[in-house]
């Protein structure tokens, strides 16, 4: 590599550098350890960053015996280096990183909405039951917030977390995959909006990488129903804990707090409608 030429790799290429499998590779995002990058037909691309954290983690958990939480702990101060570009160094209004999806947009909006309100981080970061630390983070664009996360500070701002990502476009019947609205829900949650617009439901497909999920349990108005196209999930809603397959369908009232998360191996793909919209 000569420059600032950066090299991108596919996950096989990764898989072979660092002597593990894909899956693996998808676990380790899924805790936050990777964060790749997407292209247009949605395959992941690596940078040499992420080869090298990758190495490390694997020597970490090979030869020292660490578990997963215990080697992204000891790797985060460079995890969070590798995702802030050379390029884009820290400013006034704060870091623009790696971190996917809309996730610059949504740190930007979140500041507003504190500052517009006078409120304290301490204060936000009370109501939506997360650190100071997170919400400083998420609101200069070096963290991404889970779904149960963004519910909870919708709901302290009374929005709807649709407001922090760009869905302003007049709506259209029919929606190509290309113009979705993508929105990233925290390490390896992407929710990708099939309509908007729509006073009365609101459909997105749910794409779950292995062992991510909601990050936590959370309840709102509505109903939901949502049907398995790929892979597994499990949810639980208050003290009921259900394992859904592909092909499986599911209702239930929205005022039942809820989390969920993909216990699989691969990828898991949800139709997912809301009623009213809450996004």
């Amino acid at each position: 590599m000569s420059g600032d030429r950066q090299v991108y790799l596919k996950i096989g290429d990764v898989a072979r550098l660092v002597g593990i499998s894909p899956s693996a590779i998808r676990g380790w995002e899924a805790l936050g350890l990777t964060r790749p990058h997407r292209t247009e037909s949605r395959y992941r691309i690596y940078t040499t960053d992420d080869v090298n954290l990758l190495k490390k983690a694997r020597y970490l958990r090979k030869v020292r015996g660490l578990n997963a939480a215990a080697i992204v702990q000891i790797l985060k101060p460079q995890i969070l280096r590798s995702q802030i570009p050379k390029s884009q160094a820290l400013t006034p209004e704060g870091a623009v990183n790696r971190v996917p999806g809309n996730a610059a947009a949504i740190g930007l909006r979140l500041r507003r909405l504190r500052t517009k309100r006078g409120k304290s981080l301490a204060e936000v970061a009370a109501a939506a039951e997360i650190s100071v630390g997170f919400l400083s983070a998420l609101e200069r664009s070096q963290m991404s917030a889970s779904v149960g996360t963004l519910r909870r500070l919708a709901r302290y701002y009374r929005t709807n977390i649709l407001d922090f990502f760009d869905a302003t476009e007049v709506n259209t019947r029919l929606v190509r995959p290309p113009k979705r609205k993508v929105l990233e829900a925290g390490p390896g949650v992407r929710m990708e909006l099939l309509a908007w617009g729509n006073k009365v439901m609101e459909p997105h497909l749910f794409r779950i990488a292995p062992k991510a999920g909601s990050g936590g349990s959370y309840a709102h108005e509505g109903e939901e129903f949502l049907f398995v196209l790929r892979g597994e999930l499990k949810i639980s809603l208050a003290s009921e804990e259900y394992h859904l397959k592909r092909g499986d369908s599911f209702y239930f009232e929205s005022a039942t707090p809820h989390h969920w998360n993909n216990p699989g191996r691969s990828e898991t793909w949800l139709l997912w409608v809301n009623t009213p919209p809450t996004f």
